[in-house]
């Protein structure tokens, strides 16, 4: 074969090779769906930066709202580690002929229970204020309870305070609290939440400035088990915001 021919050939070949390349670049500069792909992932790293920034203004705003007055008498923390004052002093009212709370939330009390019948459930207050007596004898009863099945009185008294409140640290004794429970089902135990009476209470009780005292998955923090029925008194804000938030009283308090 003729050596002309040949080298035509290849320098052919190197023309066709540089065009291509050219016409290839081109594309490259030209083509919008390259270009949009890289403003595509500007935007949204800009998008991650503008969401750190604003899920940081959030947090503080969050902080800035539970700033709180721990000092509120709706806010008094009664648990294992704070027992009550022992000059704490409050003034009941009478309800019904059994029970009696604190004078300053009977009003929300009264109202909570009656549109709660208005609505067409049947709900019973089977506890509120009890002196610090009566919370003895209810935490004896308890550990003569556990003794009976087998514990040592040791045990049995670790035992009965996850159930019922050491003496000096009940919320019925400063009269904030009430157990309410379904006329058909007066139950102290977890199936109460079943009842319409309970659901509407759970989802209605913060209106009134109630809430769930002891909600489920916080027993670590409370010293409390899940306790469906136990209202307690904190003020319609505070409540709204605790409720909202899926808190116990001890981490609002934080």
């Amino acid at each position: 074969m003729p050596h002309g021919n040949k080298n035509n050939r290849v320098y052919k070949a190197s023309i066709l090779a540089v065009i291509m390349t050219a016409v290839m670049f081109a594309n490259i500069l030209e083509n919008p769906k390259i270009s949009d792909q890289s403003a595509n992932e500007k935007g949204k790293m800009e998008k991650i930066s503008n969401k750190t920034k604003t899920d940081g203004i959030n947090n503080k705003k969050n902080k800035e709202k539970r700033m709180i007055n721990k000092n509120d008498w709706k806010l008094v923390l009664v648990n294992g580690k704070h027992k009550i004052k022992k000059n704490y002093d409050i003034t009941v009212t009478p309800i019904g002929y059994t029970q009696a709370i604190d004078e300053r939330c009977y009003d929300n009390l009264k109202n909570m229970i009656n549109d709660c019948r208005n609505a067409g459930y049947n709900p019973v207050i089977c506890s509120s204020y009890r002196s610090h007596e009566k919370q003895v004898l209810l935490f004896e009863n308890k550990i003569k309870d556990f003794i009976g099945q087998g514990y040592t009185r040791k045990e049995a008294k670790k035992k009965a305070g996850t159930v019922v409140a050491i003496p000096g640290t009940s919320e019925h004794e400063i009269g904030l609290a009430v157990d309410i429970v379904d006329v058909k089902y007066q139950l102290l135990e977890e199936n109460q939440e079943k009842t319409e009476t309970q659901k509407w209470l759970m989802k209605n009780c913060w209106k009134y400035g109630f809430i769930l005292r002891y909600p489920k998955d916080k027993q670590e923090i409370t010293g409390v088990i899940y306790e469906t029925w136990h209202y307690r008194f904190v003020g319609k804000e505070n409540a709204k915001m605790i409720m909202k938030d899926n808190l116990c009283l001890e981490e609002y308090l934080e």
